[in-house]
This record gives C-alpha cells, sequence and structure tokens, in this order.
C-alpha cells in the first residue's frame, strides 16, 4: 500500500467517525426506542421471535420486490410475515418480531434498501385492536412526532377514517364509484390537478391521488389511521364482512408519513392461493418477473391458522419522526 493510500484511508476513516458522532442523539433515541418497544410487548405477554432472514419467497406484493441470494437459496425476506403465519397457525397466539428486512426500491431520505421492522400478531384479535396497539407503542416512545413542517400528538384525538372518506373529504371522490373503473378514477384525478399518463393503471392512479392530495394532511395534529382499502389491495387481508368491496386494512399516518400497515388477517387457504396467482400475474404483466408463492405458508393456513391481526411498522421512520431526523441514515446505525 502506497502513501497515498494510506492518507485516503485516515480521511476515510476520520470522516465516518465524524459521521458517527454526529448521529450519537439519534442513535441514543434509536436505543431507547428499541427498549421501550421491547418492554411494551413483553409487559403484555407477547414472544420475540426471530424469523429466518433468507427465505424462499419475499413476498408476493406486487409492487415490492426483493433481493435474490442464490449462494443461500433464496432471497433476504421483505418481511417475516410469511414466517409469523406459520407460528401462529402451530398454537403461538402473541408473537413480535424486530429487525432487519431488505427491499428492492430507490434510497432517499424516507427510504433504505436495509432498514428495521417491527411486526406483531394477536390471534382472536382483528385490525381495530392493532389501532390501540399504535397508540400504546407512540405514547410509550414520545410525547410529540415532528418535521420541519408539521407535528404530532400521540396524546391528541385520533383520526381514524376509510379510504373512501379520505377520498370525498380530500378531493372530493367518490371512490366507491370509481372502483374497477380506471378511466373514470383517472378523468377524475385530472380534474384535480394530478398528472395521469395514458399507461397508468388503477393503482398507479390511486397512489397519485394519495401522495398529491391526501397523504400530506394525514397525521397532523394527531395520528390519522386510513382503513378499509379496495378489495383488490387486500394483500393478505380479509374483507369487510357485509361488504366485500373493500379490506379490512389500515395503515397509520404521521406527519404525512405512513409508518405502519396491518390488517385482519386472510385464513381461507384457497382465497389466498387464488390471490397469490393474480398478484403474481399482475407482477409478471408490470415487471416482467414474479415470485413462486411460499408453500409452508399456504400448508400453514391450510392446517387452519386461526383468526387472527397483524401489524408492521418501521422503526426507523418512528425513530425519524420522534427526533426530528431529515434523513434515514441518521437513525441507523453504520
Amino acid at each position: 500500500m502506497d502513501v497515498l493510500q494510506k492518507i485516503h484511508i485516515r480521511k476515510v476513516t476520520a470522516s465516518t467517525a465524524i459521521q458517527e458522532s454526529h448521529k450519537r442523539p439519534f442513535l441514543e433515541a434509536r436505543a431507547r426506542t428499541v427498549r421501550a418497544v421491547r418492554a411494551r410487548f413483553d409487559a403484555r405477554g407477547f414472544t420475540e421471535v426471530d424469523p429466518p432472514c433468507v427465505v424462499p419467497c419475499p413476498t408476493m406484493d406486487v409492487h415490492v420486490h426483493g433481493f435474490a441470494v442464490p449462494e443461500a437459496g433464496g432471497f433476504l425476506h421483505c418481511s417475516p410475515e410469511f414466517h409469523m403465519k406459520q407460528l401462529l397457525a402451530a398454537g403461538w397466539e402473541r408473537i413480535y418480531a424486530l429487525g432487519p428486512v431488505w427491499r428492492r426500491e430507490v434510497a432517499g431520505p424516507w427510504h433504505a434498501p436495509e432498514f428495521t421492522m417491527l411486526e406483531w400478531y394477536r390471534v382472536h384479535e382483528d385490525y381495530q385492536t392493532l389501532i390501540q396497539d399504535c397508540k400504546d407503542i407512540l405514547c410509550a416512545v414520545s410525547q410529540t412526532f415532528f418535521t420541519q413542517d408539521l407535528a404530532c400528538d400521540p396524546n391528541g384525538t385520533w383520526e381514524i377514517i376509510t379510504v373512501a372518506q379520505a377520498f370525498e373529504r380530500y378531493v372530493d371522490i367518490d371512490l366507491s364509484s370509481c372502483l374497477n373503473d380506471t378511466p373514470r378514477l383517472a378523468a377524475a384525478a385530472r380534474n384535480r390537478n394530478v398528472r395521469v399518463a395514458d399507461g397508468d393503471g388503477w393503482d398507479d392512479i390511486f397512489h397519485a391521488v394519495m401522495a398529491q392530495h391526501i397523504e400530506p394532511r394525514l397525521g397532523s395534529p394527531a395520528p390519522t389511521v386510513l382503513t378499509h382499502y379496495p378489495a383488490h389491495m387486500a394483500a393478505l387481508a380479509r374483507l369487510a364482512p357485509g361488504d366485500p368491496r373493500w379490506a379490512e386494512r389500515a395503515e397509520l399516518y404521521i406527519c404525512g408519513m405512513e409508518v405502519a400497515n396491518g390488517f385482519s388477517e386472510l385464513t381461507n387457504p384457497e382465497e389466498q392461493r387464488a390471490r397469490f396467482v393474480a398478484d403474481a400475474a399482475e407482477k409478471h404483466r408490470l415487471y416482467g418477473f414474479s415470485y413462486t408463492p411460499d408453500e409452508a405458508f399456504l400448508a400453514a393456513l391450510e392446517s387452519g391458522m386461526p383468526e387472527s391481526a397483524g401489524m408492521a411498522l418501521g422503526l426507523d421512520r418512528l425513530v425519524m419522526l420522534a427526533t426530528g431526523a431529515e434523513h434515514i441514515g441518521q437513525v441507523r446505525w453504520g
């Protein structure tokens, strides 16, 4: 190694040390958050589990992509969901996991290919219990959450509304009349100055309206929970009793940012397999590839997984909002 290489290494090492010292207050807050979360679940009789990180199927979400690790014979998981539900079928009733997950997405202030997820499940409960769990977690972590422009008080009155109500309130769109009608939703979106390309599908338009007009208005001055997403966005959620146009899915927003996503679980193996087939076909149509469903998970459903509810929460985002950090790298070790 020549002198110039040694000097370069010293500079990089010094720069890294300075960056880490600036991150220390954020990392200390992260450590406190982790302790508070674990204490909260442990005190309520949950068992912390340690799911495998390398799995045969990383996700069946149409728009989420995983990292292949062929040397290990699988993929880095995008969520511990499939394995944790196998544990529910095996008799575990209250479980949580806190650890890294990986998703192949563009890095940015709020996104990183590797991030930390808190995921928990309860048997014989539904999504409404998960909302109360979220309230308890937020109040245990911080008395206020904030960004440069917004603040959120977890002890305030939470706004819990359906997705259809949010569309009606914030953009005056009757979402129920637009279900499965892409031209109608596109016309309504364009009338609200949302850019819609000729090839955009229903989901593209839905998310564009959400991002431009609805999400920035959620989660301040108190948290917002959106519930009852369109049935085709159900993923692994069960459909709402009495109105199968909607799924019992809930998403938590703080200061305009989506922080958690959960639902009352679908336990019907035939319906779940049919959804997987449809989602895989749509993923292949959009992106040119798809994943093979996790057969061990489907077998667990067939064995009789009890009625359950589960929620996934982005820990890094929660710490960012509790500390005012402007980039996810500030709240992550390394």
